[in-house]
């Protein structure tokens, strides 16, 4: 394994804190800052926000330059971020140094999943991938807890420094051992990228992603309640409950990476297909709390087993050039975490109970398999997303494989 994986996985567990463990400290913020906790929860609405700002607009900015001091730059905006909201002396500073740190997200994973592809060879890519993600993983297995647990001992800022310690360390990770890497063509990087979304294919891919990880989210978000309300587990078990989740994103990103570098497609037709079935057993059977336990590990598990594939799925269908499909999708990922939290909070609203979110998760995730099938079926026509008059007809991989005789920089150019 590319020891600049490491160094990009230790990012992704920055970013994941940053993202993730603000739940675990909304009480604490909306007292310190004097606001309801519904208005401490923009704190996690504009982060959301943010990323998708970040995934396309920073992604497409930075097209033309080369991808190792990018990601490094970015590392630096994530770390001025946590720095201004760990000294943040209001709400209006805090939301700031959230949306500052969240600007860096989509960028970093969008940007970061190709670098990390490039490391390794063509039937590997995926696991590559997968290895980066398992810093967003193990943030929601460790990070999290241990930091809700740190905030609570030591004061929410002190989670919000530590974050900042692990970003600096990121930083010098991404320094020291991620591989220089290519860049866009430079003037005209940026309308290359964007050739890209010429190829259904590739809005397909964004839309499977948007529905598939929007159903797994939509159950997770009001999970506490579910737990709690119908299952009934007291409030306290809750946490623990949760790293069980975080345990099975884990296995499922790791495993979905390896099984996504033999068939993409198949893979995210078999774990899509069973994320539905995954999810209606859980409603069905939410109050027996031994099967709950299963059915959290099995959500985090196929829930998460997409992500590898859904990315790779991107750059694959635009592999001449990847950077801004590979962020976009990433801002799809935030985009269906939105759908997929708003809808559960309209059938709870709507008086169907704690269970409704879990029903409409299975819902989109039904919906997100039927356009993974039609995206299937599609690609395996022959002149399915030819590319353009002018494009070459050599896929990425191929062009990587046949000039391996050349230095790392220029083999990266040519499979572009």
């Amino acid at each position: 394994m590319p020891v600049g994986l490491i160094a990009l996985a230790l990012g992704g567990f920055g970013i994941g804190l940053t993202e993730f463990v603000i739940m675990g400290l909304l009480p604490q913020v909306a007292a310190d800052f004097r606001v309801t906790e519904a208005t401490a929860g923009w704190l996690i609405s504009g982060y959301a926000l943010a990323v998708v700002v970040g995934a396309l607009g920073l992604t497409a900015a930075v097209t033309r330059f080369e991808r190792k001091p990018v990601l490094a730059v970015l590392m630096v905006l994530f770390i001025a971020g946590n720095l201004v909201s760990a000294l943040a002396p209001d709400y209006s500073m805090m939301m700031a140094g959230r949306i500052i740190a969240a600007l860096s997200h989509g960028a970093f994973f969008g940007i970061g999943a190709v670098v990390a592809a490039s490391m390794v060879a063509p039937t590997k890519k995926a696991g590559a991938i997968a290895i980066m993600f398992t810093g967003l993983t193990a943030a929601n297995v460790l990070g999290v807890p241990f930091g809700t647990m740190l905030g609570q001992a030591a004061g929410w800022r002190s989670t919000f420094w530590a974050i900042t310690v692990i970003g600096v360390l990121a930083l010098a990770g991404i320094l020291a051992l991620v591989p220089k890497t290519g860049s866009g063509d430079a003037a005209g990087s940026l309308r290359g990228e964007l050739r890209a979304f010429r190829s259904g294919q590739v809005w397909l891919s964004i839309l499977v992603t948007i529905l598939g990880y929007g159903g797994m989210f939509g159950a997770f978000t009001y999970i506490a309640f579910t737990l709690t309300e119908v299952t009934g587990f007291s409030a306290t078990t809750v946490p623990w409950l949760l790293i069980l989740f975080g345990v099975g994103l884990f296995i499922g990103n790791t495993v979905g990476g390896k099984a996504a570098d033999k068939n993409v497609d198949h893979t995210l037709l078999v774990v899509l297909a069973v994320l539905v079935v995954v999810l209606v057993v859980f409603a069905l059977t939410a109050g027996n709390q031994p099967v709950t336990i299963a059915s959290m590990v099995l959500l985090g598990g196929f829930g998460f087993a997409t992500v590898p594939g859904l990315q790779m799925r991107v750059m694959k269908y635009a592999s001449s050039a990847p950077t801004l499909a590979s962020g976009a999708n990433i801002g799809a990922f935030n985009v269906g975490n939105a759908l997929g939290a708003w809808m559960g909070g309209v059938t709870i609203t709507a008086g169907l109970g704690y269970t409704s979110p879990i029903w409409a998760g299975a819902g989109i995730t039904l919906l997100g398999l039927a356009v993974m099938a039609f995206a299937a079926a599609h690609a395996k026509k022959p002149d399915a997303d030819l590319p353009a008059a002018g494009e070459s007809t050599v896929p990425a991989a191929a062009a990587a494989e046949s000039s391996t005789d050349l230095p790392a920089t220029e083999a990266a150019a040519v499979a572009r």
